[in-house]
């Protein structure tokens, strides 16, 4: 489904289903060099279970028009945005890496419209090491596999993910690549690692947030590990954590574990 948000197209995966103002809503927001696709199995869920699904692509990546986010800032700005031009009071917002940034700053910005927050894979500060920032920006390809080599702790999904002879690297590699090629003039991949590097309001934002809140953490995460979120869980006594084996690729190394963390907390 299109929407026209900050007067730009944006897309967002619906999970094959209209939208239903008498249902509940969730936003799923992807991180850098992503899209919507990484959300496929828990967006298709929550579609065909009673919910309204927004998977969005950020402005700039694949379907989605516009300047990709210079900060997390103007990302959750951007999701507040679109809550507005698809007529939504309220929703759930879920995101992950980057976009779990992008959900904290904007339930911050908008206590009242966000009931639920999920955190996945998650840390703050989100520090980007020199060598991959500077790899994102210069040598982009090679950064990817950088990425790709610590965000994943096996080589192959479990059965019940996407099947025997799956790749995940390959699949993520090809993703990536996909994502950095669909904008011809700003590196998307360069931009949204300065963005979580840069982003300094994590403390302040979980502070002013009004709604249950979820951590979903990979035990195995390197690319933000758990530890990293003591800042934040801290500032939540009520908060809810639950741990997966994965690594920063939870909802490809463990979908189910995901799916069912997430079906439980907006259950809740």
């Amino acid at each position: 489904m299109n929407y026209t948000v900050n007067g730009d197209t944006t897309y967002a995966y619906t999970g094959g289903k209209p939208f239903d103002a008498a249902k509940p809503t969730v936003v799923f927001i992807h991180g850098v060099l992503n899209d919507h696709s990484v959300w496929i199995l828990q967006s298709r869920y929550f579609a065909n279970h009673g919910w309204n699904v927004l998977a969005v692509d950020l402005p700039g990546h694949c379907r989605s028009a516009g300047a990709p986010p210079a900060s997390v800032e103007e990302a959750a700005q951007f999701i507040v945005a679109l809550l507005d031009a698809a007529g939504i009071e309220k929703a759930a917002l879920v995101g992950h890496s980057f976009g779990s940034l992008i959900a904290l700053e904007a339930a911050a910005r908008a206590p009242t419209r966000v009931t639920h927050l999920a955190m996945v894979g998650t840390a703050y500060p989100m520090v980007v090491s020199p060598a991959l920032l500077e790899s994102s920006l210069n040598q982009p390809l090679r950064a990817i596999d950088m990425v790709n080599n610590f965000s994943h702790s096996m080589l192959a999904p479990p059965p019940s993910s996407l099947g025997p002879g799956t790749w995940l690297y390959g699949s993520s590699r090809a993703l990536m690549r996909r994502v950095l090629s669909s904008n011809r003039d700003i590196n998307v991949f360069h931009v949204g690692f300065k963005a979580c590097n840069d982003y300094a309001g994590g403390e302040s934002a979980i502070s002013a947030v009004r709604c249950p809140v979820l951590f979903l953490l990979g035990d195995a995460d390197q690319m933000t590990q758990p530890r990293a979120t003591k800042t934040l869980t801290s500032k939540v006594p009520n908060a809810k954590v639950v741990m997966v084996h994965a690594g920063h690729a939870l909802m490809s190394e463990a979908p189910d574990d995901v799916l069912f963390a997430l079906r439980d907390f907006l259950r809740g």
